[in-house]
């Protein structure tokens, strides 16, 4: 018996109901991938016999391969059927995470990891799939849903994992992620249907190659900056190779008749902002959790820090995935009435006020709960409208590749935020009962930068055109609109 894919206005039935939990537990699971190693990093090297910079790739190799495959597979989901594609990103991840748990190499742990970096991907080809699949009236609801799952996903994985560490050997962490896996690519095979948009043609394979070389060379930088020195000769030597490597992919990319990216349409103020605005929400969000984590566990003798626990840490970050799975719908709805470029633009502010509060006081437990949650509940905001943006901006055909650059630009955000606030950190840090310890103004210097970039990201939104606006030179003359059921543009499968 062959399944054949049918529009969405056919199809009914159970897996219909479940097509959005599903896709949605399948982006937590991409969040709690990238997180449960945290609570390891400390003990990994005596774990492994390994050196602690050897250890840091174990993070690392999944952010390089996350960001280099995102739009590359996105790209292959609108060529060859993103339920496919989908399918190879989760099994992918699920595989890596078997190796994790049957190794205890620091080598295969790398290449595991790196492995389960491909599930990156999931969350904008689940977008993808859900606006292929869904009638418009619940689309916006479920895109708002989908893009919520990173942010609980990794106010899940953190606790998770401290928890299984504290009580059991550290592979059965890996175990339990590999179980949660299969039981997602499980549940994807059955419910998902593949969606009935293709963009035919030839996949751009110099394009992917180019695009992954640029990308390594540049994250690689921003990644081990801190580490190996900001001025010394690989550093500057990868930046370098990233600026000449994607200055070629970038003409490559322009003369190819199928490019794996439309700079073109890329370019358009509709597209182009979106994406810019990506990469500060990245930033501002990934410092939230990223310096409360470090403040809070801070030794009580710094005079700020609390010296908590990696589990008790993990359950001050909860609330924040708590009220990201909440306020999705909420988002939806502001979004549906005042436009997503609103709901962005809210979302930016309300990140900014979150941090005054943080820069105001983070000493009491509950003040830093309280701010850590104002600042989650503008990156629900701005989440959930990003990729609406995105798909109202790009025909059918190109879904998954834009919202996966969409999605690149965030990663891209978040990793020079981490380097960002180590280098603040480290310039404003003092010795407590001999070890070095950031000092309370330079976490709040931190959370000044986030702030700062929370705003830019706010008047960014507020540059988008409004959707009302006429079509610029960025639109295609004649377009079907992005969000419609069905149009011109739907290449239906045939058995």
């Amino acid at each position: 018996m062959k399944l054949v894919p049918i529009s969405a206005g056919e199809r009914t039935g159970t897996c219909t109901r479940l097509t959005v939990p599903v896709l949605a537990f399948g982006g937590i699971l991409m969040a709690v991938m990238q997180t449960v190693v945290v609570p390891l990093l400390p003990d990994l090297p005596r774990l492994t016999g390994s050196s602690p910079g050897a250890v840091s790739w174990l993070v690392t190799a999944t952010l390089l391969a996350g960001a280099v495959l995102t739009p590359v597979l996105g790209r292959a989901g609108d060529m060859y059927g993103k339920r496919r594609v989908l399918l190879a990103a989760l099994g992918l991840m699920t595989a890596g995470s078997v190796l994790c748990a049957l190794t205890s190499d620091i080598r295969v742990l790398i290449a595991a990891r790196a492995l389960q970096g491909a599930a990156a991907a999931v969350v904008p080809l689940s977008i993808s799939i859900l606006r292929d699949e869904l009638p418009p009236e619940r689309t916006g609801s479920a895109v708002a849903l989908m893009s919520s799952t990173v942010g609980v996903g990794a106010a899940l994985g953190l606790p998770l994992a401290a928890l299984i560490v504290q009580y059991a050997d550290w592979h059965a962490m890996f175990w339990a992620t590999s179980a949660l896996g299969a039981i997602g690519l499980a549940l994807a095979w059955w419910t998902v249907a593949e969606s009935p948009v293709r963009s035919p043609g030839r996949f751009d394979t110099w394009g992917a190659l180019g695009l992954a070389a640029g990308l390594v060379c540049l994250l690689l930088a921003v990644s081990q900056g801190g580490q190996w020195g900001w001025s010394s000769a690989p550093v500057i030597g990868l930046f370098a190779g990233a600026v000449v490597i994607l200055s070629v992919w970038w003409r490559q990319q322009l003369r190819a008749e199928q490019p794996l990216v439309d700079l073109r349409l890329a370019a358009g103020r509709r597209v182009a902002l979106p994406h810019v605005a990506a990469l500060l929400a990245g930033f501002a969000f990934y410092a939230n959790s990223l310096v409360t984590a470090q403040l809070v566990q801070a030794p009580v003798a710094s005079g700020y820090g609390l010296g908590l626990s990696i589990v008790a840490t993990g359950l001050c970050l909860l609330p924040n995935g708590v009220i990201m799975l909440v306020l999705s719908p909420v988002s939806a709805r502001v979004s549906t009435r005042h436009g997503a470029r609103v709901t962005l633009a809210i979302g930016g502010a309300v990140m900014a006020l979150g941090y005054v509060v943080r820069i105001v006081d983070s000493r009491h437990l509950w003040v830093i709960i309280l701010g850590a949650a104002v600042v989650a509940t503008g990156t629900t905001f701005a989440y959930s409208a990003l990729p609406t943006l995105i798909l109202r901006a790009v025909p059918p055909t190109q879904t998954a590749s834009a919202s996966g650059v969409n999605v690149l630009m965030r990663t891209i955000g978040q990793s020079v935020c981490s380097a960002a606030v180590a280098a603040v950190l480290v310039q404003h840090a003092t010795t407590v009962d001999g070890l070095r310890v950031p000092t309370l103004p330079g976490y709040q210097l931190a959370f000044a930068m986030a702030g700062i970039i929370a705003l830019v990201a706010c008047a960014t939104a507020l540059a988008i055109p409004s959707e009302k606006a006429p079509d610029g030179p960025e639109r295609t003359a004649g377009r079907p609109d992005p969000l419609a059921a069905d149009g011109p543009g739907r290449e239906k499968l045939t058995p």
